[in-house]
């Protein structure tokens, strides 16, 4: 069997039903659409409903909220610190092992567990990824954040600056 050979099984399929091409093929006349009216004359608008206010202007806009100064933490767990050889860590290495974006503030989580001393410097700990690196025998130091003021600049938001 070829390609050119397929064909959809029998009984599977059927013509479509032609309207409108006189009264010996039922559905002459008015071809299925009543008698008079705006749904009979063809000329009803995408998307309207009757007068009732659209659905595409019903929807509400601009829901939700998004947070201007909104700190975006790149998270690195204890196993992937513990799968590292270096006994320092820092933002630099871990983007130079590709782990994590040149630039990028670095959070430690706790996901796994640390089975050796590692001196770990980042811009954000969990409480109990902090715990774990210093009952390891580890140290923690917090990067200050590279903003001015602490927190980032709002960006492009128009609502700021009322």
């Amino acid at each position: 069997m070829r390609v050119d050979e397929l064909k959809p099984a029998p009984g599977s399929t059927k013509n479509r039903k032609r309207v409108g091409r006189g009264i010996g093929g039922k559905g002459g006349k008015t071809a299925g659409r009543g008698t008079k009216g705006q749904y009979a004359r063809n000329t009803v608008a995408r998307g309207f409903e009757g007068g009732q206010m659209p659905l595409k202007q019903r929807v509400p806009k601009m829901k939700g909220f998004n947070n201007p100064f909104r700190i975006e933490y790149q998270g690195i767990n204890l196993d992937v610190l513990d799968g590292l050889t270096e006994s320092e860590v820092t933002p630099g290495t871990l983007a130079g092992h590709g782990l994590a974006h040149k630039g990028a503030l670095i959070k430690v989580l706790a996901r796994g567990e640390l089975s050796r001393a590692v001196r770990v410097t980042a811009h954000g700990f969990s409480k109990a990824a902090e715990a774990a690196i210093v009952a390891a025998g580890g140290s923690v130091t917090k990067l200050p954040l590279p903003y001015k003021s602490g927190r980032p600049p709002a960006s492009g938001n128009q609502f700021m600056n009322r």
